[in-house]
């Protein structure tokens, strides 16, 4: 057993254990970061019944009032509000006839919204209106935007929530943008407001005519070219790759790794001016790097053997009774927290099976998972330093660190726009390298 308070400085390696998760595990945690519902087709419950369906999938609407003012238009909104975890979204509304006046409207409106009145009339919405090709931002003035649109136009709107911004498309070009000052959820809306006038709209499950998916490309090589904006200390990323393998014990590529860069990049000297100290992380290289290999090729004993050589004090020593005792009083604890309890069980599980790596928790034993127990080991004997200051030091290294800030920078930007836009999931990014995702 492992013991998390060697002497001097204790550490909580159960601070490693988002680590510690099957591909499986990481494939479900992103697909509930994602999850949410997604408008499919127009709610005709909650509408103001100046128009009928035309289509059983509820997908087109036609009006059937007599438009005598401004309060007898015919609104309808999708069946849920436009989804937040994305960089973008949209749809569109295609104007099959465009009836006696062309009062068509398209935009977001919220639940409550008076469903008598074009988008953007009233508070909290906001319409491009055919007619006219103003833009209403709740109130009856609206303000020049773009052109017209009528009979066989395509129109589409859409919520840039990296940017704030509303956004609207004719035929498949970008009409314009505003920006985004409604707060709390929107439901995708249409209107008509004159006789004959009929419209159909498509939430996605038909391509759009505005290319969208280069949209939200673009979006991003704009969020590329800002961060490639920023000033950086010189040869940064040399000194953080450096102090990754350094911390980690990884000496046979940090030697390489010094060795192809000898003549490029400055001395250690500069980069401790620069406030790259990596004398901690120099602890016991050579000891952490055969332990890191050993338990990589799966020679458990050996490594136990060189920790009871090298480090006595890390190790508890006793009978199998007293380690499944152990793990009783110092796990249990931690089965009611959500994210460990898949994890817990499985461990558990090992002990079940004479042959652990062939049984269905087999993955436990895999390279990866072997790689985790190094990582911990590594940090309890890091622990042992006299000279350290810092336990975190032994957890993270530099580059996991700044990772971990940017993570918390992401969540923090996006809690300032309401949760919206993508939730930000390191390990979905560092998978994905950065592809686009379409919504």
């Amino acid at each position: 057993m492992i013991n998390q308070e060697p002497a001097g400085e204790s550490i909580d390696l159960f601070r490693l254990a988002s680590r510690w998760r099957s591909g499986a595990e990481w494939k479900k945690i992103v697909e509930e970061m994602d999850s949410e519902p997604v408008p499919s087709h127009l709610n005709t419950i909650n509408s103001s019944g100046l128009f009928q369906i035309v289509s059983t999938d509820k997908m087109s609407v036609q009006y059937v009032g007599t438009p005598q003012h401004g309060h007898d238009v015919g609104v309808v909104q999708a069946d849920c509000p436009a989804p937040t975890r994305r960089l973008a979204y949209y749809f569109e509304m295609t104007v099959k006839n465009a009836g006696q006046k062309g009062q068509v409207a398209i935009g977001f409106t919220m639940q409550h919204f008076k469903m008598r009145r074009q988008p953007g009339w009233e508070a909290n919405s906001c319409g491009y209106h055919g007619d006219d090709g103003y833009l209403y931002r709740g109130q009856g003035k609206g303000e020049s935007f773009g052109p017209t649109f009528t009979t066989n136009d395509t129109v589409g709107a859409g919520i840039n929530y990296a940017s704030q911004e509303f956004f609207f498309t004719k035929n498949a070009k970008l009409v314009g943008t505003v920006p985004k000052d409604i707060k709390g959820p929107l439901y995708p809306s249409i209107a008509v407001h004159s006789q004959n006038e009929e419209v159909t709209v498509n939430f996605g499950k038909k391509p759009f005519l505005f290319d969208i998916e280069g949209f939200i490309l673009e979006e991003r090589l704009k969020q590329q070219a800002m961060i490639e904006k920023l000033s950086l200390q010189p040869n940064i990323s040399h000194w953080i790759v450096r102090s990754y393998l350094l911390h980690y014990g990884y000496q046979d590529t940090l030697k390489s790794f010094d060795l192809a860069s000898e003549n490029t990049y400055p001395s250690e000297s500069m980069a401790q001016e620069n406030g790259f100290d990596d004398q901690g992380d120099m602890y016991a290289l050579d000891h952490r790097n055969i332990l890191r290999q050993l338990i990589k090729n799966g020679n458990i004993d050996s490594a136990f053997q060189k920790l009871r050589e090298w480090y006595p004090q890390v190790l508890q020593v006793g009978q199998l009774a007293e380690a499944v005792s152990y793990a009783q009083s110092e796990l249990q604890k931690f089965f009611s927290v959500k994210s460990y309890v898949d994890l817990l069980q499985d461990v558990s599980g090992l002990l079940a099976y004479k042959v652990p790596v062939e049984s269905s928790v087999g993955y436990l034993l895999d390279g990866p998972q072997r790689e985790f127990v190094a990582d911990a080991v590594n940090a309890v004997v890091l622990s042992t330093n006299p000279n350290l200051k810092d336990p975190d030091r032994c957890l993270y290294s530099c580059l996991e660190k700044l990772l971990r800030q940017l993570t918390l920078c992401s969540l923090e930007r996006r809690a300032s726009s309401e949760d919206q836009g993508e939730a930000f999931c390191l390990h979905r990014e560092l998978q994905s390298g950065g592809r686009a995702k379409c919504s």
